[in-house]
């Protein structure tokens, strides 16, 4: 089924008649007796002072009630605000067809975003320049001394490193300061700037990283923030990459001017992220972040990857651990595709790690003189290949990926991982050196402590 523009429905998407007729479906299921179909009920519903029983729902049970479990299901309160959310989309989607003038029409605009995951989207539905903003903070080197910006580059073309030689270090750099000039020029070249985030620790770092540039430098005429951390629809919703171009059109209506409150907090964050001491960075978290709620879940996120007090583990290697734990047969290819999803299902904030992020830790606990992970190979199958997979996974080898017997005792919480890391890496401004004393993460205390090792 389409709709009336002939674009398929899709997780957030959604067409009315599609949604009428799956509440049809549901409501014959449960006067059927389907278990499924009554379990979603009893979901839908147990919030109800006295949720009624099987057995009565089966009697009871009307369409208007069908309706009102498939809005909860699509995380809508109510039939009703489904219905008007659907219509509005179609409004937008109307306004984008007929082509009729962008709602960001009126001032000079630019839209600043951690990535180029709506850029098509959003030259869809505005008219406004679009600015990619991508300097890794969240998994790089962010420091406050004079070398800040040589240091970023160093970790971008040593991590990342092009193929074709294409990224250097002195390229990286000169990109590096060319974007800092460019944000000094937007308060004079544009009369309005609007950052789009949602709550993962990639958006939340280079939000406070622009929030404490406008803290401190001219500011546009215009500055404001349109913050998401939900989007209804039938999926999980992980990022504003997800989102069709109408969707994005009916989030402009949800910008808000940023406050003296919000800039004072991205500075403050940014001053803690950057330091070499994490301690006000988790008293931050702890407050809950009131001038902007969405911050506090990425600073959390942010803080578990120091290792932990547990087992010196970050959240990511603990997450990859322990769905291998649960036994993966996988082909290089397969371990993307397989291992990959079900990583981004268990992540509390998804989209923190980045696929290249998910890969460049899971080739760091295959090296080492001790391990977390390693491969057997069976018989040779046809060759797989996938960009940027370990070595270990590049061969035409069926593989299987299992935890090494040291993997193991570290997931139980009997070894501890960190002097045994093969590689160090950053936390903001917190040098993790494998061995080194420093700071690890009580997720139990909901504080950074100190370990001598």
């Amino acid at each position: 089924m389409t709709d009336r523009t002939g674009r398929a429905p899709s997780a957030f998407r959604l067409n009315l008649e599609q949604q009428k007729n799956r509440a049809k479906e549901l409501l014959r299921a449960v006067k059927a007796a389907d278990a499924e179909a009554l379990s979603r009920f009893a979901a839908a519903r147990s919030g109800c002072a006295s949720p009624d029983s099987p057995e009565t729902l089966q009697v009871t049970a009307k369409l208007t009630d069908a309706q009102f479990v498939i809005a909860r299901e699509l995380r809508f309160a109510s039939w009703a605000k489904l219905k008007a959310h659907i219509q509005s989309m179609d409004r937008e989607r109307a306004a984008i067809d007929g082509k009729k003038p962008a709602p960001d029409a009126d001032l000079k605009t630019l839209h600043i975003r951690c990535g180029h995951d709506i850029q098509e989207r959003i030259a869809e539905a505005f008219v406004g320049d679009f600015w990619p903003y991508v300097t890794p903070f969240c998994v790089g080197p962010v420091t406050k001394g004079p070398d800040r910006q040589e240091l970023m580059a160093r970790f971008i073309a040593d991590t990342w490193p092009e193929k074709d030689g294409s990224r250097t270090y002195e390229g990286t750099l000169e990109g590096l300061l060319a974007n800092e000039q460019r944000l000094l020029r937007t308060a004079e070249e544009y009369e309005r700037v609007v950052i789009w985030k949602e709550q993962d620790i990639w958006c939340q770092t280079v939000l406070a990283h622009l929030l404490a540039h406008y803290a401190n430098a001219k500011r546009p005429r215009v500055l404001e923030l349109i913050a998401l951390n939900e989007f209804p629809g039938a999926e999980r919703f992980t990022g504003m990459g997800q989102l069709p171009s109408e969707a994005l059109r009916m989030l402009w209506s949800s910008r808000k001017p940023i406050t003296p409150a919000q800039l004072a907090l991205g500075n403050d964050v940014w001053n803690a992220f950057s330091s070499d001491d994490p301690r006000e960075l988790a008293t931050i978290f702890r407050s809950g972040t009131p001038a902007l709620p969405i911050m506090a879940p990425g600073l959390h996120r942010l803080l578990r990857e120091l290792p932990s007090v547990e087992n010196g583990l970050r959240l990511t290697e603990q997450l990859i651990l322990q769905i291998v734990s649960e036994g993966t047969v996988d082909t290089p290819m397969l371990v993307w595709m397989n291992v990959w999803p079900r990583f981004a299902r268990r992540d509390p904030l998804p989209s923190s790690i980045t696929n290249w992020g998910f890969l460049d830790t899971l080739k760091d606990m295959l090296a080492g003189p001790a391990p977390l992970l390693n491969f057997t190979r069976d018989p040779p199958l046809a060759e797989h290949t996938t960009p940027r997979l370990p070595e270990q996974l590049a061969g035409p080898c069926r593989q299987i990926l299992t935890l090494t017997e040291f993997g193991r005792a570290v997931l139980n919480g009997e070894r501890d991982w960190h002097p045994h890391r093969p590689f160090p890496r950053w936390v903001g401004g917190v040098h993790i050196q494998p061995g080194v004393a420093g700071w690890r993460w009580d997720e139990a205390g909901r504080d950074v402590v100190f370990r001598e090792r």
